[in-house]
């Protein structure tokens, strides 16, 4: 595996690469964001951006969302995936956010994980992008990304590889790492054949991985 030192390099390396970005949903208001991160889990971004417009003209506020019929809300997301359990959450969650918490967001990973289809992903991108805090979202791309470059072992789960680059970043790096990575991840597979492999970052921490290995040995 790969040292924190390095981990953080490869990172910075990407970043190179990339160039500035930052997140990629369209929304207006915290809700409206918090809405569009629910949506958007085994979904892109894109697909998620093209049905919100409609949702939030309709529904622009948490009373407007709970008091939405399921059916319509359902067409509305339609073409997003799994969009009957995630009518019905965001339609809760819009009720849990105006009934008992003041039309407010929560701005601790506690409290979004306990709305409806809030998981600790959702959690952790809400509390990056809208009120920029310390959190560090792992996607598939972030996911595969840690995994190919041996920031962790293949078999590490999503909190051990969220856990190992927030270990390895400065608390202020993390929001534009998690995007960075998202879209290197879009950019470079990371299933190609180590054999044929042609990204001079990836090789580099193949050499990286293997210099600690034999240390180590």
């Amino acid at each position: 595996m790969l040292t924190k030192e390095q981990i953080a390099w490869a990172i910075h390396e990407m970043e190179k690469d990339i160039g500035p970005v930052g997140p990629s949903l369209d929304s207006r208001t915290p809700f409206q964001y918090l809405i569009s991160v629910i949506l958007s889990a085994q979904a892109t971004d894109v697909s998620v951006n093209k049905v919100t417009p409609e949702l939030f003209s309709k529904y622009p506020q948490p009373v407007d969302l709970m008091n939405a019929n399921l059916t319509d809300v359902e067409k509305i997301i339609k073409s997003v995936g799994l969009f009957h359990n995630k009518a019905k959450n965001i339609i809760k969650t819009a009720g849990v956010i105006h009934n008992e918490l003041n039309d407010i967001v929560p701005e601790t990973r506690k409290g979004i994980m306990s709305l409806p289809g809030a998981g600790r992903k959702t959690a952790n991108v809400v509390l990056s992008d809208v009120f920029e805090q310390p959190t560090f979202a792992v996607d598939t791309h972030v996911s595969a990304i840690a995994k190919r470059l041996h920031f962790v072992d293949s078999k590490a789960s999503v909190l051990e590889v969220e856990k190992t680059i927030v270990g390895s970043l400065k608390p202020e790096e993390l929001h534009q790492a998690h995007h960075t990575m998202i879209e290197y991840g879009k950019k470079y597979s990371m299933k190609i054949d180590p054999l044929k492999e042609e990204n001079e970052l990836i090789i580099q921490c193949d050499e990286l991985n293997e210099q600690n290995e034999m240390k180590k040995g």
